[in-house]
């Protein structure tokens, strides 16, 4: 890692002494790339944005206009201890995104591979998001929330702090999350209420039809039929093939301390 004083920086940019800045990267005018903030190559910082300290940013990112990255966590707890951000590989974070750095509780927020953050997201302290998820315009994720992979979350929605979103599940637009959303699913409404399995994203997604097929079983036991999460949880276990898939559906809502969105 460099940092060099050529073209890839523009010459209104501010880069702190101590961070590094891939020769690949390209810093906008404008743009601060705060202490110890590691910027990846091929990485793109557009003008006016902030990469704020103690923030890694990965390979070929695009953190656009007024985004700032790596701030300190809104939370009253906080008294300045050390924290970071991480930003994996080929993210996109699109105008005025904020990413909060963590707190003591994890000691970072993390954003994986592949992400796209629209417009005004905002992604608070101690946040873990997996690869490819996608976050529409102005979904506000309060702190210490899981969104797993490839999970969809539609505009203006605000998640409570603390839920988990399971993989593949996807979130209508202006959805209220207050509790855990099982992984493979489909939720909407205010508040969050489910619509059945996300069939159509699975398809999309390659899921074989056997898999597919055991995962509405699954659905079925849990959620249109009267068993209770704890008599549901044993017919599954007894009942349906341990597919990965299922067996993930299973532990994400046994293990569920919120409780689950139903």
């Amino acid at each position: 890692m460099t940092t060099p004083a050529t073209e890839a920086i523009h010459a209104t940019a501010i880069v702190d002494s101590t961070a590094q800045v891939h020769e690949t990267a390209r810093v906008g005018a404008y743009a601060i790339v705060g202490p110890h903030v590691t910027v990846g190559e091929e990485t793109r910082i557009y003008p006016h944005a902030v990469v704020e300290r103690d923030t890694t940013v990965g390979e070929r990112c695009r953190i656009h206009y007024g985004a700032v990255i790596g701030g300190d966590p809104q939370d009253l707890k906080y008294e300045g201890e050390s924290t970071t951000c991480i930003i994996g590989n080929d993210t996109v974070i699109r105008e005025y995104v904020t990413v909060n750095r963590g707190t003591r509780a994890l000691g970072r927020t993390q954003i994986g591979d592949g992400c796209l953050l629209m417009a005004y997201v905002h992604v608070a302290h101690d946040c873990q998001i997996g690869d490819k998820v996608i976050l529409s315009n102005a979904v506000n994720v309060a702190g210490h929330v899981t969104i797993d992979e490839q999970a969809i979350v539609g505009g203006m929605t605000p998640i409570h702090q603390f839920v988990r979103i399971g993989a593949h599940a996807f979130v209508g637009g202006a959805a209220r999350v207050q509790k855990d959303i099982p992984p493979y699913v489909k939720v909407a409404g205010n508040p969050a209420a489910l619509y059945g399995l996300n069939s159509v994203g699975l398809e999309r997604r390659n899921f074989p039809e056997n898999v597919r097929n055991e995962l509405k079983r699954a659905y079925r036991l849990f959620f249109n039929s009267k068993h209770n999460i704890t008599q549901a949880v044993e017919r599954a276990r007894a009942e349906l093939h341990p597919y990965p898939e299922v067996v993930r559906f299973i532990t994400f809502i046994a293990e569920s301390e919120r409780g689950v969105t139903v």
